[in-house]
């Protein structure tokens, strides 16, 4: 009997990445028995959701599920499902590594930086309120009684919720990890110089939990827009960042074009009860369907899987496949080519193959 694992394929080059994924994850040899259950648009017409009790039911039982992307619409249409998901689950702590592998198109060869967002609130908890609804309205009459600062009647509202308690799960897992893995800094990414109550709020929890791991860890914090310039240009200065939820979704993402990529950046949802892997990238819905897609993300995204599976030894070997694949540079796609014409580039499953060649 192997491990169950959910796995959820997505939207537009979900299906093909994660069939990439599955091969060479199966060809380390650890017996993975996966739960397959589709998710995103595909399924509204049918479940009326993007999201099926099913999926989250699997997940809550096997509490391990790995996904592909799943289509996100822009300023219309349904919810993000990831976001769903990380609440539904509980999932608090979004992790993302980014780190130089040779043989991609990085900007900058002296990245190792492992990113700790909280996946719970801040803005990306949803509390919002539509231009002129009823309860805008009356939330803006609220807002006006009590502040001085005035919000106009043709406003939109979004509710930035930032608790002690989210605050401390986040923090305290990022010290937790750099003590495990022998990190030396934990940098804390916030706003606080004029959000002084949310971002200020963070930051002093912060402050407070890095006392328990002095002498251990070193601790910093550091203004946002600051760390997106220090980052370019200095990206050897950090280790672990953590970030509330907004400020680490765009930072992962500049962290990603650090090392070559979105298509090179893997993703872990982590939760008390349940673990979530996926890429960072999107779904991509003009390259569906045409084997041209990256599959590194999503593979590496199942290294990290096996990793907290404790196959630790096979996450390894799969790792090294993967950058062994990319540093030679001949069987790979088209964008870790240095002409992105090249007409030696292979498809994604073709690349898959590649690496599961190196595991064999």
């Amino acid at each position: 009997m192997g491990i169950k694992v959910t796995l959820l394929p997505g939207d537009g080059i979900g299906p093909e990445v994660a069939m990439a994924m599955k091969k060479c994850v199966d060809a380390t040899g650890v017996a993975i028995d996966w739960e397959e259950i589709t998710v995103g648009a595909a399924v509204i017409p049918t479940e009326g959701t993007p999201l099926p009790q099913a999926a989250i039911d699997s997940i809550r039982k096997n509490k391990v599920a790995i996904k592909g992307p799943i289509e996100t619409p822009i300023g219309k249409g349904f919810r993000s499902v990831n976001v769903q998901l990380r609440q539904e689950l509980d999932l608090f702590a979004c992790v993302r590594p980014a780190k130089f592998i040779p043989g991609t198109r990085a900007v900058n060869e002296k990245v190792d930086i492992m990113i700790f967002r909280e996946n719970t609130e801040d803005l990306y908890a949803g509390v919002e309120f539509d231009l002129y609804s009823e309860e805008a309205k009356k939330l803006i009459g609220m807002i006006n009684s009590l502040s001085k600062k005035q919000v106009r009647e043709d406003s939109a509202i979004s509710i930035k919720p930032i608790s002690v308690f989210a605050s401390e799960r986040i923090i305290r897992h990022a010290f937790e990890y750099a003590v495990k893995n022998g990190r030396k800094k934990v940098s804390l990414v916030h706003k606080a110089n004029i959000m002084k109550f949310t971002d200020g709020l963070f930051l002093r929890t912060g402050q407070k939990i890095a006392e328990e791991y002095a002498g251990k860890v070193a601790f910093e914090d550091v203004i946002v827009d600051n760390m997106c310039m220090q980052l370019v240009q200095k990206p050897e200065l950090y280790d672990v960042l953590v970030l509330p939820n907004l400020y680490g979704d765009i930072v992962s993402d500049l962290c990603a074009g650090l090392v070559g990529g979105l298509g090179i950046a893997p993703g872990a949802n982590i939760g008390v009860h349940a673990a979530l892997f996926e890429p960072v990238h999107g779904s991509a819905p003009k390259y569906a369907g045409k084997n041209k897609v990256n599959p590194t993300a999503t593979i590496l995204s199942a290294v990290m899987m096996l990793r907290h599976l404790g196959e630790g030894a096979a996450a390894t070997r799969l790792e090294k496949a993967v950058c062994d694949v990319i540093k030679e540079g001949q069987r790979v796609t088209y964008d870790l080519k240095e002409d992105r014409n090249d007409p030696t580039a292979v498809g994604t499953q073709e690349m898959a193959e590649a690496i599961c060649k190196k595991l064999r």
